[in-house]
């Protein structure tokens, strides 16, 4: 009997040893399953916008990221609570990341700023539907603000002067920032841009902050050569200064709302607009082009000189021939037109 007890024994302790040995093994599996870096070749981003499901979210991962464990996944997300802790933005999962340092990541809303850029954009329209690009904001509601004469008022701006508030630049935001938020934002870098430098430079010309950001749209459009900036900036100072209309094709085309016209004929210098110089005195209500840095600056430091005429040259280069008298700019403008018309450009 006590052989049979001890046998009972015997196999109780082997059935109790082998299940924890076996359970030691799964728990030191899970254990280095759940820590275990992940392996990345490039960072994984995932995107969750208010609408994003539970299910989406869980999608995203599985799909950009190699898991160590589908299932494992889950049961973290469901002990961690994540779903009940869903916050929108832009997430960065990393290489040699853990699964339980991305789900921390994800709960708490600790996610990776964007790098916003804009750059060569014409009109409001333009602005909207690059930053809509990299942002979730949707390009309609940040057009409908920048059209909104109560918030443009806020920000000390117009619905026309208010695209000045843009420098182009790179800034880091985050990629669910609110349209308030961005504003703001933007606001804020105008007037770090706007130094006491800056400002001595535009009084010294006779301009505001808006009226040299208007000032270098044009000079920008006109100028296909950033050395030329200061030369087209000091003749439109020239013209200012002597109450002379800027007559500045690029606010024609932006007046008829078409950048691809190569060639101004009279039909257009009659279009009625406050944008079009050759038909009102002064500058144009805004900018008609959101100007870079370097137009700004090149406005604010222009050559002088005694020009007051431009016109293309003939060789099509994107130059420009200036002169100080009309009878001249009449010899360099019938040049460039004998060569629209060898060319048969007509319009």
């Amino acid at each position: 009997m006590a052989k049979i007890k001890h046998k009972r024994l015997k196999i109780s302790i082997y059935i109790i040893s082998t299940i924890i040995v076996i359970a030691l093994v799964m728990g030191l599996y899970i254990r280095s399953t759940v820590f275990k870096q992940l392996q990345l070749t490039e960072t994984a981003y995932i995107y969750i916008t208010p609408t994003t499901s539970y299910e989406e979210v869980m999608n995203q991962i599985v799909e950009k990221v190699n898991l160590p464990s589908d299932k494992i996944f889950e049961l973290l997300l469901s002990k961690m609570n994540y779903a009940e802790n869903i916050k929108t933005g832009r997430y960065a999962i990393i290489n040699e990341m853990t699964v339980p340092q991305m789900i921390r990541m994800l709960r708490s809303g600790n996610q990776s700023p964007v790098k916003l850029t804009f750059n060569n954009m014409r009109t409001r329209e333009d602005l909207s539907g690059r930053i809509s690009e990299q942002l979730m904001l949707d390009s309609l509601t940040l057009l409908s603000a920048l059209k909104d004469a109560n918030q443009t008022e806020l920000l000390g701006f117009d619905t026309n002067t208010v695209v000045a508030m843009f420098i182009p630049n790179t800034y880091e935001v985050y990629w669910d920032t609110s349209v308030e938020k961005l504003l703001a934002r933007m606001q804020k870098e105008y007037n770090t841009f706007w130094n006491e430098s800056r400002k001595a430079k535009a009084k010294a010309i006779g301009l505001s902050p808006v009226e040299v950001s208007t000032l270098a749209s044009i000079v920008e459009e006109e100028a296909t050569y950033s050395d030329e900036y200061p030369i087209v900036a000091g003749l439109y100072l020239n013209r200012l200064k002597r109450g002379q209309r800027l007559e500045a094709d690029p606010t024609v085309k932006f007046a008829m709302g078409d950048f691809a016209l190569r060639r101004i004929l009279y039909k257009h210098l009659e279009v009625e607009s406050l944008y079009n110089t050759y038909r009102n005195d002064g500058l144009p209500p805004g900018p008609i082009r959101i100007p870079s840095i370097k137009s700004i600056d090149a406005t604010l430091s222009p050559t002088d000189h005694n020009y007051l005429f431009m016109v293309a040259k003939d060789d099509l280069s994107g130059r420009h021939n200036f002169s100080t008298t009309h009878a001249e700019h009449i010899r360099n403008a019938r040049k460039y037109q004998r060569a629209l018309n060898e060319r048969n450009i007509y319009k």
